[in-house]
């Protein structure tokens, strides 16, 4: 299955992406940032790719601050 992993500047970001996307009911992991990404936070949250229209959608509502959202294998 293929994954996506969203980026963040703070950690304190990719907590609270992680409860907002938990609540509502999607599959997200926090993971250390995959080294092929620059980012200033060493922590991502990965998802399932079919959700990230969700994922984005979401993020966007709550106003959490991301540094990027990519596809991963």
């Amino acid at each position: 299955m293929n994954h996506g992993v969203v980026l963040f500047h703070t950690s304190s970001a990719a907590l609270r992406a992680e409860k907002i996307l938990a609540q509502a009911q999607l599959v997200v992991k926090l993971i250390p940032t995959p080294r092929e990404f620059s980012s200033d936070c060493g922590i991502a949250l990965r998802f399932e790719w079919n959700d990230s229209a969700r994922v984005k959608e979401l993020l966007d509502e709550a106003k959490v601050q991301v540094a990027g959202i990519h596809q991963i294998g």
